[in-house]
């Protein structure tokens, strides 16, 4: 907390989970192609001083998820919930899988599928996260 009693900024991430909110995500890219999120000065694979901010790609790709029965209790109203690993072009972004059944078979997510990114809120406190959406084939 600040001094007038107002909420830390994330310095780096808060601005990078706006940017994707209006549409414009990206990732830090190094010249071996190496990706990362912001905020960062290196790229944590290989060292290089010089990254560039590249568009996230429209879509992603589902690596893995779980359903998450028994939250955190940041996440305690958002139970039960999917959270997945889904490969945007040259990084990974980890966020909620939203508009599917957690509970149902038929209307779940699975390794895979096609996911868009955008910003949700958390049911508990109204934070921020970054959200799925599955894209229809």
């Amino acid at each position: 907390m600040t001094d007038e009693g107002a909420p830390t900024a994330n310095a780096g991430y808060d601005e990078w989970i706006d940017a994707l909110a209006a549409g414009d995500g990206h990732a830090l890219v190094c010249p071996e192609g190496h990706g990362s999120l912001p905020p960062r000065r290196v790229c944590p694979e290989c060292g290089a001083a010089d990254l560039a901010g590249e568009p996230l790609p429209e879509t992603g790709t589902v690596e893995t998820y779980t359903v998450v029965h028994v939250p955190s209790p940041r996440f305690a109203d958002d139970a039960p919930y999917v959270t997945a690993v889904v490969r945007f072009g040259p990084v990974r972004l980890t966020g909620i899988v939203r508009g599917i059944d957690p509970a149902g078979d038929e209307d779940g997510v699975e390794v895979g599928a096609t996911v868009e990114a955008d910003v949700g809120e958390r049911e508990t406190d109204g934070g921020r996260i970054v959200a799925f959406r599955p894209v229809e084939p």
